[in-house]
């Protein structure tokens, strides 16, 4: 049956109603009007606070930087709230920033605060390092709340604040390759394991061999081809060119995120014989070795955790007598090795994925100064022609 005679079909208006319905939208929309200019009138009378202008860089760096997992975490951890238990590890935030600046109207915030904030921070025994980060993340909250877009502050105040001044760095230090072989060996060996807990059956043993062997040759290629240990974790075989002897670095693990490499660019890094041997090694394990699958992997064929493979890799330096080093100087073994060896800094540059030159210089500390004094010593000698001394 069709509705009945004055009434207007179902899902359309009649005249009064359409009226009553425009209306309830007017109503609608005024209040909601009302309601922003509200919330306006009250950011302008009491100020935004610097919590909400932190909260809104934060979204900022996530949704429109684009920046890496990791990077996010550790902006997270400085500018976290007291006592809130950290994502990851035990232990809770202290929150210095947060219980210093987070209710304070942004735009009354002065350098003097930030100081004492600063010298809070370092009265906890933090490195210079530490300190200058908080202020750099401090000063990057700033920074975002000043755009004419957000908040329209000021001014940042952290600009007039004392940066501490930071020790040199020291020079780079680096495993020779016996050392390298020693860790491997130690892994592959299983020498780093506790022999308190040994496997309960054949397959656990196996299990583990299998993971020994896998962490044994991810040291190789990390100190034989200078990767980052996010671009170790993101590795897949497809990026494995045995025939043209290079790897095509085009992504890293950050935070247990795929992402794009640290430099933001895709480089191809010559392969040497020594890791093209490690891994073709593991190129004739039975599963996880088709072209999307990742290189290394864990028994699920899932990307590595990667603290717990640094705790395996400081077990097998203990269990091999070598000198502690970090994981990330395997990288800069890599570098050192290259320079002690005469290969030239834009070389090693373009291999390690080094954003600026300066900081591949740094390996130039491992070239034999024996090598530079004959060069001098052949510039200085009487006779010698500059031009020839230049070429040299």
């Amino acid at each position: 049956m069709g509705p009945a005679p004055g009434r207007a079909p179902d899902g359309t208006y009649d005249e009064r109603g359409a009226i009553v319905a425009a209306a309830e939208l007017v109503a609608a929309h005024v209040a909601e009007t009302a309601n922003a200019e509200r919330i306006e009138h009250e950011l302008r009378t009491r100020g935004v606070t610097f919590r909400e202008v932190a909260h809104s860089h934060m979204r900022w760096l996530a949704d429109v930087a684009g920046a890496k997992p990791s990077t996010l975490r550790d902006r997270e951890t400085v500018l976290g709230e007291p006592g809130v238990p950290r994502k990851r590890g035990e232990g809770k935030t202290l929150g210095h920033v947060m219980a210093a600046l987070g209710d304070r109207p942004a735009a009354k915030i002065t350098t003097r605060e930030i100081d004492a904030l600063l010298a809070t921070i370092s009265a906890t025994g933090a490195s210079a390092s530490t300190v200058n980060k908080y202020r750099s993340a401090v000063s990057a909250v700033f920074n975002h709340g000043c755009k004419p877009s957000t908040f329209a502050l000021p001014a940042n105040p952290v600009k007039g604040a004392d940066k501490r001044r930071e020790p040199p760095q020291a020079p780079l230090v680096f495993y020779a390759p016996d050392e390298i072989e020693a860790i491997a060996r130690a892994l592959a060996e299983g020498r780093h394991r506790d022999p308190a807990y040994p496997a309960v059956n054949d397959s656990e043993r196996m299990a583990r061999q299998a993971e020994d062997q896998q962490d044994a040759e991810m040291v190789r290629v990390a100190a034989y081809a200078g990767l980052r240990q996010g671009e170790l974790l993101a590795l897949r075989w497809r990026d494995v060119d045995f025939a043209g002897s290079a790897l095509t670095i085009a992504r890293a693990m950050s935070a247990g995120v795929e992402s794009s490499t640290k430099s933001g660019r895709v480089r191809r890094v010559p392969l040497a014989d020594q890791p093209a041997a490690a891994l073709d090694r593991m190129s004739r394990r039975e599963r996880f070795t088709s072209l999307d699958e990742l290189v290394f992997c864990n028994v699920f064929g899932r990307p590595l955790d990667g603290s717990a493979l640094r705790r395996r890799y400081k077990r097998a330096q203990v269990a091999a007598d070598v000198r502690p080093l970090r994981f990330h100087d395997l990288r800069h073994t890599f570098g050192s090795l290259l320079a002690a060896r005469g290969v030239d800094v834009v070389t090693i540059q373009k291999a390690m994925g080094d954003s600026a030159l300066s900081t591949t210089s740094r390996y130039l500390h491992a070239r034999p100064a024996s090598e530079q004094a004959q060069a001098f010593t052949a510039a200085f000698a009487p006779g010698t022609d500059a031009a020839e001394a230049i070429s040299a």
